[in-house]
């Protein structure tokens, strides 16, 4: 499952059998931001599947000049009949109605258009009645249509889809398109691939539903040729989840390299914006963080953050090493050498200088906003699920953490105990107006069933202590994503095997108080490679009951994050 080379290898075979100057003309939707040796745009696309697997380097080596939008040259009558066109696109029908324009009134010797899914019969006749001098050679479907940034991560990078668990307030006609973008990714990822799945889905959900049957009907029905590989011994397994289901992961702060970056700073399609946290030269301004092309990320992104600091400082050692032999040049074959190396030189002081850049500034926003006094209850309230009653005092900033006995029963910490910590952190004036909304949505989220006047409490108070705060927020959260609507054990309370494997995770101890969360995926994992994930929760789309791999595709829900822009 190398989703990186798979996208690598249809931009290869659409590059290398063309001989001669070329120009790539993409959509808004298959780059992201220039690449090019000359561009006459702005892009305001949100989603990027070629510039995260293939750089500008790699594209000149297979002799591609220029780089355009399919809007922009549009626009632009300027014959170019020396350099063939290299469409790549997605079969929209904005799309096909740009090609027809162009082919109308053809600047290209040569077209050959590549589409990122399957195209419908209608659409391809429209191209052939359009192309009157015959000036395309081409026309083929390669399944990149999503964004794969690292060889077992994809996205579609679909913006504001947490509206889309709100059936009641959507624009039904947005709801299908939004449908139809997701199933047309996640079957393009399978035909990469060259599997068809097993389907699976959250019983609670019924935006999951609705897109694990229209991917079933897709793959069984309606191009079940297509889909017809040779069968394997073990099935993969599409699993579609429900953020809903794991409310509590994106309201925890993170501690491992990748996580924190994302976190604190940023990661759009494996690009850092560096300008929104302070001013750098303009070569830092944005940088590359892939596992694919930078050898320190690939080795630390899971790393925790101290461990990180230290891997650094014998980075750094080691490039103070090469730049002292680059000093001492006294022969024509030193010379000679250091002009060999140079390129090599250049790129370690880039990816030095990004990574000490990066770790320096999150290392500032964690202190700026006590992010490790924060964490130590955000934990508290995510993984102590009967074992360890936590009992803090706060004093001029300080943290006394006092281990109560056992609980017997499954019962969770006692609120009260809880509320004294969170309370005191919302009136510490360090934390930000986004760490006290998740500290308390983390409480209501645990004691949504237990206690209502500490929540009350809690919510009075963060209403005077954060201007930006919208009222009915956190009950908005529990109304979406509480007990009641969630699919699976949230807080490993509900079935015994979870209780007594949190009771012993909680004598055993952790190594380290800040990383001992586990996403309930996770769990969701584990049950499916020992066959345990109960079909009353997760039922399957047809009469497919074989046990396979997993993808798992994730609906995100950031109310917490919209309410403080």
């Amino acid at each position: 499952m190398v989703l990186v080379s798979a996208v690598r290898d249809y931009v290869y075979r659409m590059l290398q059998d063309i001989s001669g100057m070329k120009v790539l003309i993409l959509d808004s939707q298959t780059i992201l931001r220039p690449i090019t040796i000359r561009l006459s745009y702005q892009s305001n696309a949100v989603v990027s599947i070629v510039s995260v697997v293939y750089s500008q380097s790699e594209l000149l080596q297979k002799e591609v000049f220029l780089v355009e939008l399919i809007d922009s040259i549009s626009k632009s009558k300027e014959s170019m009949s020396h350099l063939k066109a290299v469409y790549f696109l997605r079969p929209t029908s904005e799309n096909i109605q740009y090609m027809r324009r162009q082919l109308s009134n053809p600047r290209f010797g040569e077209y050959h258009l590549f589409f990122s899914n399957m195209l419908k019969d209608t659409q391809i006749h429209l191209l052939a009645d359009s192309d009157e001098q015959e000036v395309v050679q081409q026309v083929q479907e390669f399944y990149a249509d999503f964004i794969a940034v690292d060889p077992y991560h994809f996205t579609l990078n679909m913006p504001s889809n947490h509206y889309y668990i709100l059936p009641a307030v959507v624009d039904p006609s947005n709801l299908q398109h939004f449908c139809d973008r997701a199933v047309d990714g996640i079957g393009a990822v399978f035909l990469a691939l060259k599997r068809r799945p097993i389907i699976r889905y959250s019983r609670a959900s019924d935006i999951a539903k609705r897109i694990a049957h229209e991917t079933a009907k897709l793959m069984y029905q309606q191009e079940s040729g297509l889909f017809d590989f040779r069968r394997m011994e073990m099935s993969p397994l599409l699993l579609i989840v429900d953020r809903r289901d794991d409310p509590v992961t994106p309201l925890l702060n993170q501690w491992t390299y990748q996580a924190m970056v994302h976190e604190l700073i940023g990661i759009q399609d494996n690009k850092v914006d560096l300008r929104s946290i302070g001013k750098f030269p303009k070569d830092q301004q944005e940088v590359v963080l892939s596992s694919e092309q930078d050898a320190f990320f690939k080795a630390n992104m899971y790393e925790n953050f101290g461990d990180i600091g230290m891997n650094i400082k014998r980075m750094v050692d080691d490039f103070q090493q090469v730049a002292k032999s680059n000093q001492n040049i006294q022969t024509i074959e030193d010379m000679a050498k250091f002009v060999d190396n140079y390129p090599e030189y250049r790129k370690m002081h880039g990816n030095v200088s990004k990574h000490v850049t990066l770790v320096t500034e999150m290392s500032k926003i964690v202190e700026e906003r006590k992010l490790m006094l924060v964490s130590e209850t955000e934990q508290d309230l995510a993984c102590n699920g009967g074992q360890v009653a936590a009992f803090e005092k706060h004093q001029e900033g300080e943290s006394e953490i006092y281990q109560g006995a056992l609980d017997q029963g499954t019962k969770g910490l006692d609120p009260r105990s809880c509320i004294g910590a969170v309370t005191n952190l919302l009136n510490n004036e360090s934390v930000s107006d986004i760490d006290r909304l998740r500290l308390v949505m983390l409480y209501a989220l645990r004691y949504e069933k237990e206690s209502p006047v500490q929540l009350m409490q809690l919510f009075n108070k963060l209403a005077s202590r954060s201007a930006k705060y919208k009222p009915g927020l956190v009950q908005f959260l529990l109304k979406q994503a509480g007990a009641d609507k969630r699919t699976g054990d949230l807080y490993g309370n509900r079935d015994f095997l979870n209780i007594a494997r949190n009771m012993a995770r909680g004598l055993k101890g952790v190594e380290n108080v800040y990383t001992q969360h586990q996403p309930l995926l996770f769990q969701t994992m584990e049950s499916i490679i020992k066959g345990r994930l109960r079909d009353v929760d997760y039922p399957y789309v047809g009469n497919h009951f074989q046990q396979g791999r997993f993808v798992a595709i994730y609906k995100v829900i950031e109310l917490f994050r919209e309410s403080l822009q």
